[in-house]
């Protein structure tokens, strides 16, 4: 529980650090774009409104607050199963991945009415029309780890009730290791 705390508080931190950094301290919020190893990396400025790649964007009030809504909800699903259930290292890291970059966005919703992406990569010629945050990675990541490193573990079954349980030396004893001696009538 603590290592996914921990992980939610350290991402979420250093998400809305980046942010703050780079919309504000590096003004992009007004200059739109900021070439740092062109075409791989570029910052450029863009408010989202909708989900990720921007699906589902609208100015109405309704989807704002419903997607911090949905967002919350997933977080405390996410931090009730991971309280409840005793996940690998891995998964808890994950979990804790995805709840602090689901924080981070809705902090930006909150605040700004939409989620600061300013993170642009492009490669080979191809030009990325889209722009994402540390929250989206850590977004992304954390549920790819949940998938990845969370294994189901079934419970034994149990046994009817009035069953006698046998030691294994007496089944030995008394033949095969069968109720009765291993003698079919």
């Amino acid at each position: 529980m603590r290592l996914a705390a921990l992980t939610a508080f350290g991402v979420f931190v250093l998400d809305q650090l980046t942010k703050w950094l780079v919309v504000w301290g590096l003004d992009l919020a007004n200059r739109g774009a900021i070439d740092l190893v062109a075409p791989w990396l570029t910052f450029r400025m863009a408010w989202n409104r909708g989900i990720n790649f921007g699906i589902g964007s609208s100015d109405q009030e309704i989807v704002r607050w419903g997607l911090v809504i949905v967002s919350l909800a997933i977080s405390a699903w996410v931090w009730r199963w991971v309280w409840r259930s005793t996940p690998t290292r891995l998964a808890r890291i994950s979990g804790g991945l995805l709840i602090g970059g689901a924080l981070g966005n809705v902090v930006d919703r909150v605040l700004y009415g939409a989620v600061a992406d300013f993170l642009n990569m492009s490669c080979c010629g191809i030009e990325n029309p889209y722009a994402f945050n540390v929250a989206d990675i850590a977004i992304f990541a954390g549920a790819f780890g949940l998938v990845l490193f969370t294994r189901e573990t079934k419970p034994e079954p149990e046994k009817p009730k009035g069953t006698p349980k046998r030691k294994p030396a007496e089944r030995k004893a008394n033949g095969s290791g069968r109720p009765g001696g291993g003698k079919t009538p």
